[in-house]
């Protein structure tokens, strides 16, 4: 009988066997300990070993593939605004609250809690990234919510509880609580002033007063969660800030009506919905008239998780195309010691090295802000410069790690789409390019100490090049006029910062580098231009070690 068999299946790539993500990334371990969380090494080393698990890149796969869905009616037709999850979710969530992602620097805060929390945060973002939304946000909630000394009584238990509690069901008859977020309206957008959504005083007007809310949401966060945090107006006010739960005090539904499931680009795992309010009872968390204000404190906390989310997208995509092009041959060598692809290879490897350096010393900012005033610099002016730069070089960095796969990398089986599709979000999300960089601009107008003592620190960071630090106080002194510059300004800051760090406590070939491609002029608008690959198979080594 004739063999139809016309090929030899050979020269391809498997996925990476099981591994475990934290002792595989240096820059990763050496932060952790840097930056004040050695107490917690143990601990990582047992979440990354959990998390390269082949049953957690399954999991991820079929929390995608499957996306939630809206049941606006239960069989009797009861209207229940209910999603349903495929179970894939629910144990990845399961895994994330047990880790304490959601709240562990607020359960124990010691020293290096924040950095601990970061760490295992860019574990859990390498293997999906939908989760962390709901995480992001019960987590950026508490500072807000233990504001409110009454209403945190009641909550205390359920925010800071291990348990993932997934029931749609009155938050007294549960084990753990989710908080979402209700801002963005369809007139709006980032322009939050523009808002519509009115709020009624039942009684008394006034902080931790109840009220009607009527009105509707655009894109309305983790609509499944047991809370959320809504902005909207007394007539002829400013926006204040309202705790609206899914059920009222009394047991009863609370009139949220979920009108539709965003389709979205990416980030599928995770419900986004558009909502309306009708008559919905909330209560007024924050001073009257202050909820924009009150939120942007909350912000800086999801804006700091918009940085290690996109550290550890960026981190995943690297791990996937250096172990495609150490395995993968091609005209008689493996890709990896082609030179054209080492300084593709390098110039990757730079960047997530240099993301993970300044995600950890901003965690480590976060909870060393009141006693020094350089964290408290870092922590107001470099928290959305960051989210600004590294956001954005992240959808860069990952186009190049698809690329590196070829065709591969560009069908579903690879996970380099998905990783592609939820890179934007986290530029988009709690503040667009020019909201954060018009931001630091702000920042740095009005805390001037705070500045001085970043530019202080700056000027005493070796490694760095005058002509760099020039640039910075030129695009500085003009942007106080032109906020054409503002992009400019946090651009150069976070390279800035970057460099430093990577001079102080990386392998000099990896500070040298970095400086070279992105200071002196040496790299250019894409990836591996300009690119020093005379130590690239130490640094592609170091990166990745595994193979």
């Amino acid at each position: 009988m004739q063999d139809w068999t016309t090929h030899e299946v050979d020269n391809v790539v498997e996925e990476p066997l099981e591994y475990n993500l934290f002792d595989a990334d240096a820059a990763l371990r050496e932060a952790v300990l840097r930056e004040g969380a050695a107490w917690a090494d143990d601990a990582l080393h047992g979440i990354g070993a959990e998390l390269g698990q082949a049953r957690q890149a399954e999991l991820a796969r079929l929390a995608n593939a499957c996306a939630p869905r809206l049941q606006a009616y239960d069989p009797q037709g009861r209207r229940v605004d209910r999603l349903q999850f495929h179970p894939a979710w629910h144990e990845l969530m399961q895994g994330i609250w047990r880790r304490g992602l959601h709240c562990s620097p607020w359960l124990q805060a010691r020293p290096g809690a924040f950095v601990a929390r970061a760490a295992a945060f860019v574990l859990q973002g390498q293997v999906e990234a939908g989760t962390l939304c709901p995480t992001t946000m019960t987590f950026a909630s508490v500072p807000l919510l233990r504001a409110e000394p009454q209403l945190w009584e009641s909550l205390r238990e359920h925010m800071l509880s291990a348990e993932y509690d997934p029931a749609d069901a009155p938050l007294q008859t549960k084990r753990g609580m989710l908080v979402g977020m209700g801002l963005t309206e369809k007139q709006g957008g980032s322009d939050l002033r523009a808002l519509s959504t009115r709020a009624d005083a039942l009684e008394r007007p006034g902080r931790g007063r109840a009220y009607a809310l009527r009105g509707h949401k655009w894109f309305f966060s983790v609509p499944q969660s047991d809370a959320h945090l809504v902005l909207a107006r007394e007539p002829d006010a400013s926006p204040s800030c309202f705790f609206v739960p899914r059920w009222t005090p009394d047991g009863r539904r609370n009139a949220l009506r979920l009108r539709r499931l965003k389709d979205k680009l990416g980030n599928r795992s995770n419900a986004s919905a558009e909502v309306e309010f009708e008559d919905a009872w909330g209560l007024m968390v924050g001073e009257p008239g202050r909820g924009i204000a009150t939120l942007l404190r909350m912000a800086h906390y999801t804006r700091m998780d918009n940085v290690l989310g996109s550290t550890a997208l960026l981190r995943a995509g690297l791990v996937a195309a250096l172990h495609h092009a150490r395995r993968r041959r091609a005209f008689g060598r493996s890709l990896q010691d082609h030179a054209a692809m080492q300084a593709v290879l390098v110039d990757l490897v730079l960047e997530s090295e240099a993301a993970t350096v300044l995600a950890l010393r901003l965690a480590a900012s976060f909870e060393r802000a009141d006693a020094d005033p350089l964290a408290a610099a870092l922590q107001r002016i470099l928290t959305p410069a960051a989210k600004f730069w590294v956001c954005k070089r992240t959808v860069q960095a990952l186009a190049e790690c698809m690329e590196v796969l070829g065709g591969n990398g560009y069908v579903e089986e690879s996970v380099l789409p998905r990783l592609l599709r939820e890179a934007p979000v986290n530029s988009i999300w709690e503040g667009s390019g020019n909201v954060v960089a018009l931001d630091v601009l702000r920042a740095l107008r009005a805390e001037p100490e705070a500045a001085e003592a970043l530019r202080e620190w700056l000027a005493q960071a070796g490694a760095l090049p005058a002509q760099a630090l020039a640039e910075l106080d030129a695009l500085c002194a003009q942007a106080q006029h032109d906020a054409s510059l503002a992009r400019q300004v946090a651009q150069q800051l976070v390279l800035l910062v970057q460099a430093a760090l990577l001079g102080a406590h990386a392998p000099r070939a990896v500070a040298d580098a970095f400086v070279e491609t992105r200071l002196r002029g040496q790299g250019g608008r894409v990836f591996g231009v300009g690119v020093p690959v005379g130590e690239a198979a130490a640094l592609l080594r170091r990166a990745w070690p595994l193979d």
